[in-house]
């Protein structure tokens, strides 16, 4: 499972402007036009073309829980792409990212100073470049861990330096023991 990456989705899916069909016969009709065919659907969710023609027709309406849950997951990667691309276009140029966490978070920092981790609830609103940096990170592939690395760094500037005006000498932010983690457009 990935928090970050489930984080950054869920937070693009409160922009949709209709929902996604929450039925199985709805869903695969939807993958069908998406995709062109029962043939491709079929080999998308691992099922018979033949099944997929039932949940098209109506003939098959409840699916086993793991067809549900891919059937689900595709529909929604699919939903709404320009709605889900203007979302990812505002955060990324004028409206940011807010992030919500509560995690063990500490810092490295000169000898004589208190950097211990400690579990902190934070609602940060991060700017522009970084909420870019996070959905440019996420579209190429990356890792929950590199994702990880990029809030901690935007931490870092906007929570601990406050943009350059206080702990300059700080090196770097550990953030781990993610407890809650919510991204907010």
């Amino acid at each position: 499972m990935s928090v970050f990456g489930d984080g950054l989705d869920n937070a693009v899916h409160k922009a949709f402007t209709r929902p996604a069909p929450k039925s199985a016969g709805p869903q695969m009709r939807y993958l069908v036009r998406q995709l062109k065919g029962t043939r491709a659907v079929a080999d998308l969710l691992g099922i018979s073309q033949r099944q997929v023609e039932r949940y098209v027709a109506g003939q098959a309406k409840k699916p086993r829980p793991a067809l549900a849950a891919r059937l689900e997951r595709e529909v929604t990667a699919r939903w709404q792409p320009q709605i889900r691309a203007t979302a990812r276009q505002k955060a990324a140029t004028t409206g940011g990212i807010v992030i919500d966490t509560r995690a063990r978070i500490g810092y490295t920092a000169p000898v004589g100073t208190t950097d211990e981790a400690r579990l902190r609830h934070l609602t940060v609103a991060l700017p522009p470049q970084y909420a870019a940096r996070l959905f440019e990170a996420q579209e190429a592939g990356a890792t929950d861990q590199h994702l990880q690395e990029i809030a901690a760094e935007a931490l870092k500037e906007v929570y601990f330096q406050d943009n350059g005006r206080r702990a300059g000498q700080l090196e770097e932010v550990r953030f781990t023991d993610i407890e809650h983690l919510a991204f907010e457009l």
